[in-house]
């Protein structure tokens, strides 16, 4: 694999996700790239200027000659940015696991800390497991699969269609990790120390099957058996949902780390208020669908869709809703937000719903004026540290339960 010129500076640029944009000098395989990653916009102006602006997304593209950060609104730091996407994936990602202060660049805490980990991980060798193989066999091996064998060799006794468990490294977890390692490896700009550890750590899994190009992450369960590798796989995955890394022409590489922060604090909500939710009666249930208005045919029903909602005897009691822009970002609107809510509130029949916004602020309830129904404002301050994030969450569990309580809703008040 080729790699850049080491001569050839890269330029280092920085948007805020709610700013306006800039106006800078890109070369148009950058601008392309740039584009096509999603994370913001690049638009020609002529004399090779670009103006460049930012589209709701987070994070960084680098390129050989520019690298493009989008960070967070209110300067949310790295190890923030991962702590949420983790949760996001009910994966309980610790804050210490990312080997980077919240200042630092994102692809040099990306690579230091998933070689920290996977060196952690891989200290006392490669770790094993029984993975499942169907094969043609001319002996018996495990389990002759009789079905098989009947539909694809009627009245042949040989070879078997067989089925045995293995004792090997190649599973999932070593494919999760090497496949992390390898686009990590392929990152412009990796310091060259940082990048040996990756090579040689990879090394140590040349018996794992390598994940095709475009292939799903493959599913693993947490066990006491994988524990030292619980870390670097949430890590991993991470990565690998996340980020790219690839070779163009000649001297020309790319990598990109794009996220959808309105989706990733949807997700990180819904996730973390299940969690807290569960100390009281009844079930949350996420992105819950249900009827708006009436009509003779389907496809003319109106319907709404509240990230959450809580159930009381199969009856919703309370609606939630994650809203990443907050009244007072650029673009946001808390009148459509509120029009949303009640939307929400008719439809399910519910007193009150809460709305999440991230942000700073006090709460705030307001009255819907001619009907019954409160819309309460929680704001959820991602500048603080975790532990204090998911405290407010069970806040906002404990406050939201009390209404449903005082409201008259609790079991005891459905019969049966």
């Amino acid at each position: 694999m080729q790699r850049a010129d080491p001569r050839v500076s890269v330029r280092h640029l920085v948007l805020d996700e709610l700013s306006g944009g800039m106006v800078e000098r890109l070369d148009a395989p950058s601008a392309a790239f740039l584009n096509a990653s999603g994370l913001a916009k690049a638009s020609p102006m002529g004399m090779g200027l670009y103006r460049i602006e930012p589209v709701g997304k987070v994070g960084s593209v680098r390129t050989s000659t520019v690298q493009l950060d989008v960070r967070p609104k209110d300067r949310l730091g790295l190890g923030r940015l991962l702590f949420l996407l983790s949760y996001a994936g009910e994966q309980g990602f610790r804050q210490d696991a990312v080997a980077a202060d919240e200042e630092r660049e994102l692809w040099s805490a990306l690579a230091e800390s998933l070689a920290q980990l996977a060196e952690r991980a891989l200290g006392r060798g490669v770790l094993q497991g029984y993975l499942t193989v169907e094969e043609s066999l001319r002996t018996v091996k495990g389990r002759i699969r009789i079905s098989d064998q009947i539909s694809r060799r009627p009245g042949m006794l040989v070879p078997l269609e067989v089925s045995y468990d293995e004792f090997t490294e190649d599973i999932a977890e070593n494919r999760i990790l090497r496949a992390a390692l390898e686009r990590m490896g392929q990152v412009p700009g990796v310091r060259p120390e940082v990048l040996g550890r990756l090579r040689q750590l990879k090394g140590k899994l040349d018996a794992v099957a390598r994940l095709p190009a475009g292939s799903p992450v493959p599913p693993w369960t947490p066990t006491r058996m994988n524990l030292r590798y619980h870390a670097v796989l949430r890590l991993a995955e991470l990565i690998l949902r996340n980020a790219s890394a690839e070779a163009g022409e000649g001297s020309h590489r790319t990598a990109s780390f794009v996220v959808d922060m309105a989706q990733v604090f949807e997700d990180f909500v819904g996730t973390a208020l299940r969690s807290a939710m569960a100390a009281y009666p009844g079930e949350l249930r996420l992105r819950y669908n249900a009827l708006l208005s009436e009509a003779v045919r389907d496809s003319d029903r109106l319907s709404v869709r509240p990230d959450a909602v809580h159930m009381l005897g199969g009856r919703p009691v309370v609606a939630y809703n994650a809203k990443y822009r907050a009244a007072s970002d650029a673009g946001a609107s808390l009148t459509a937000d509120h029009y949303q809510m009640l939307a929400h509130c008719t439809a399910l029949a519910v007193p009150t719903a809460w709305l999440v916004y991230a942000g700073k602020g006090e709460m705030k309830l307001r009255r819907i004026l001619n009907t019954d129904i409160d819309i309460v404002e929680f704001p959820l301050d991602l500048s603080r540290p975790p532990s204090d994030i998911l405290g407010s969450i069970q806040e906002l569990a404990r406050l939201s339960w009390g209404e449903v309580v005082r409201a008259g809703t609790t079991p005891a008040a459905f019969p049966g």
